[in-house]
């Protein structure tokens, strides 16, 4: 036992739990020099949802960030949390992805990886630990917490023989919900310490108000890390203050030894980036919820769990939808709740409260998840549930990738068709979301030529210019706008559809029409794929008939009510 170093979170996990992982680059920057003078164990910098949202909502480039971040601040590792084979993103992608991925990662800047797996399949850790090993990077294995029928501590310590074993240099006990209690803190430490002879780092949240006395537990149980925020952008779902943490510390045998006045002087500038970020700050994520000890949402899930319903203008169901997360969670066999299984758990709830039907409508992540497309769930999944969800597909047992067949060139061969690549990074960025970074990597002028070159939707006859949907957000609420070409009323552009059409029960972008005019549909089947909530959902025909018209373009951003087509 003795001094206890600090990973500082304030660059990714803090504003991703805080403020839905909007703090721009330009932002960080001013401050990273005095970051790097403070002595830190590591400063996570990337990783998580910083890739998808740089691209997604803030038109930066994640990998440009890395790069900045790395060059302001060269005297402390750079830390990235990296979801084994998810990457940065929501599917298992392919081993020649994952190699590349963290080849460029490692050349851009990261030192220090923490991989983990959603499930705590250790198979899907393999390729990405191998990776980072092979560019002579640390890395932290992560252990998903959670508290469940089936998982123990001793589970999860023998868990870390696994990991030791695969050549981690560190392990991490990640618990993304802030559920781990002072007792279990200590327990669990002890018992991990007691198999495996590598740094032990406690990573938690302070969603359920016990964070700073689990890390005291931690330090008495001999823990060589720990994981704080500075203090404008701690707790609630994000992590304990890392000033607060120095002080309480100071002239105990853990002390950190970082100097208080330095970090004083850095906590007066977040002071004021959060005023800055006022805006998309939600204070719901900032406060003690006790509930997190029944739910078990974690932070991260919590925010974006109230901006998907106010999305789907559905607020008043929170509680409803709360209450349904845990009993989707024990059908699916207790995965733990952090990203993409959190995303999946929580996507089908919600689905099941608004829909009034349980796995009535089921996204196809929830599928492949049901299938073992994520790997082996820690539980049994329910019988019922799985026979509802696959029908009589049979669920896969070897390891995932192994069923993906290699993607690294044909997603090469995509973006240099369109002459798309400044840099050999933007292969991967394609790679990992191919619509969010066509769009990203193109600018408008280019996507216009591109739909130009594209088929036009699947009706056979011209559909009309139809009103644009647009998210426009005013003082933190999201609000969706519809704009008609110049010289046309709304009523105009927006084609008569029958009012017994074939409605969308949610807002989302379609993705693909899998009929097409003069087709012949069962009642049942799926006829239009929308991406709703960051998953694909499937909407079904609502009678048999022929497909007499198709009223929405593909790409087009639909609302609850919205008529897709009409069958007769």
């Amino acid at each position: 036992m003795g001094r206890v170093k600090l990973t500082d979170t304030v660059f990714r996990d803090a504003h991703q739990s805080l403020l839905a992982t909007r703090m721009r680059t330009r932002d960080m920057l001013p401050i990273a020099e005095k970051m790097d003078q403070v002595g830190f164990f590591s400063l996570e910098t990337w990783g998580g949802a910083t890739f998808d949202t740089c691209i997604r909502y803030l038109n930066e480039d994640p990998w440009e960030r890395l790069r900045a971040l790395k060059k302001a601040m060269p005297n402390t590792p750079m830390q990235m949390l990296l979801r084994g084979q998810n990457l940065v993103g929501y599917r298992h992608y392919a081993d020649d992805l994952v190699d590349k991925f963290v080849q460029k990662a490692a050349t851009n800047g990261v030192d220090i990886f923490r991989i983990f797996d959603a499930v705590n399949d250790i198979r899907n850790m393999e390729r990405s630990i191998k990776a980072a090993k092979k560019m002579e990077k640390h890395v932290q294995g992560g252990i998903s917490y959670t508290i469940s029928p089936v998982h123990s501590n001793e589970l999860f310590a023998q868990f870390a023989v696994q990991l030791a074993q695969l050549g981690c240099d560190s392990i991490c006990i990640k618990d993304m919900a802030g559920l781990i209690t002072p007792q279990n803190a200590y327990d669990l430490i002890r018992a991990v310490k007691k198999e495996v002879n590598l740094p032990v780092n406690l990573h938690t949240h302070c969603t359920s108000g016990m964070a700073q006395m689990s890390y005291f537990h931690a330090c008495q149980a001999g823990v060589d890390i720990l994981d704080t925020a500075m203090s404008p952008l701690s707790g609630g779902s994000s992590q304990p203050a890392t000033e607060s943490l120095v002080a309480s510390l100071q002239g105990t045998s853990y002390d950190t030894r970082l100097d208080l006045e330095l970090l004083t002087e850095i906590k007066r500038y977040f002071e004021k980036i959060m005023e800055i970020y006022a805006p998309v700050f939600n204070a719901i994520s900032a406060r003690v919820d006790t509930n997190v000890l029944i739910y078990q949402v974690p932070g991260g899930m919590l925010s974006n769990l109230v901006s998907q319903l106010i999305e789907q203008k559905a607020l008043d169901k929170y509680d409803e939808v709360l209450a349904e997360i845990p009993k989707v969670r024990k059908d699916l066999g207790y995965p733990p709740l952090v990203t993409p299984t959190s995303q999946i758990v929580g996507t089908q709830a919600v689905l099941n409260v608004i829909t009034g039907d349980r796995y009535k409508m089921v996204p196809k992540e929830v599928k492949d998840y049901v299938k073992g497309l994520y790997g082996k769930s820690p539980a049994m999944i329910d019988p019922q549930v799985r026979l509802k969800v696959l029908c009589d597909e049979e669920p896969i047992t070897v390891r995932p990738a192994d069923l993906l067949p290699p993607e690294y060139e044909n997603a090469k061969k995509a973006v240099d068709a369109l002459g798309l690549a400044k840099q050999e990074e933007d292969y991967l960025t394609y790679a990992l979301y191919p619509q969010v970074a066509l769009k990203f990597l193109q600018g408008t002028v280019v996507e216009e030529q591109l739909i130009k070159k594209q088929p036009a939707a699947t009706a056979s006859a011209p559909l009309k210019a139809e009103p644009m949907a647009l998210n426009v957000e005013i003082d933190g609420e999201s609000y969706l706008v519809k704009v008609a070409p110049a010289g046309m009323t709304l009523a105009e552009a927006q084609p008569k559809a029958p009012k017994d059409g074939l409605t969308v029960p949610m807002q989302g972008v379609i993705i693909r029409y899998k009929v097409k005019k003069g087709d012949k549909v069962a009642e049942g089947d799926a006829v239009v794929v929308i991406e709703a909530m960051k998953m694909e959902q499937n909407i079904l025909a609502d009678k048999n008939g022929t497909v007499k018209e198709i009223y929405i373009n593909e790409g087009t951003t639909v609302t609850p009510g919205d008529v897709l087509m009409s069958i007769e």
